[in-house]
């Protein structure tokens, strides 16, 4: 993950992006890393809710194709799991996006609404709203933190 920040801007995006898909790693860590190593805030910001939107939407996308053998071999979803959540796309539809960025939960969100063909648009938009304000709130928390330190 550190190896990441390496490259910038461009890492913190490609680590945002792989941690909304299949890399069980977080992207508030490379986000509050890059604040720490002097990034600005706003593209700091942006970069990473635009990487990670960009992951949940692949995701979102590997469950639009319907392929339950893809959702167990690449993340590690089992059918079962997929179809527990059937009635909450049913009742919440596109609202379910805005909780795309909880952790362990979010990449199934994303991956459920795609399987069960939840709109596009209004899932895509609450997934980058949802996103875009947990990494604000991290970045709040660091420069309300990082005086103390």
């Amino acid at each position: 993950m550190e190896n990441l920040l390496e490259y910038g801007y461009f890492g913190l995006f490609m680590g945002a992006f792989l941690a909304a898909t299949i890399f069980p790693f977080s992207s508030d860590v490379l986000l509050v890393a890059m604040l720490a190593a002097g990034g600005d805030v706003f593209v700091t910001i942006t970069v990473a809710t635009a990487g990670n939107w960009l992951g949940g939407l692949t995701s979102y996308g590997v469950g639009y194709l319907g392929k339950t053998e893809w959702l167990e071999r690449w993340f590690r979803i089992k059918p079962e799991t997929v179809y527990r959540y059937k009635e909450r796309v049913a009742k919440y539809g596109a609202w379910l996006a805005l909780l795309t960025w909880v952790p362990f939960v979010g990449d199934v969100f994303a991956v459920v609404l795609g399987f069960f063909k939840a709109r596009f648009w209004p899932s895509a938009w609450f997934m980058l709203l949802g996103k875009g304000l947990r990494f604000i709130a991290w970045a709040v928390i660091y420069y309300w933190i990082e005086p103390l330190f």
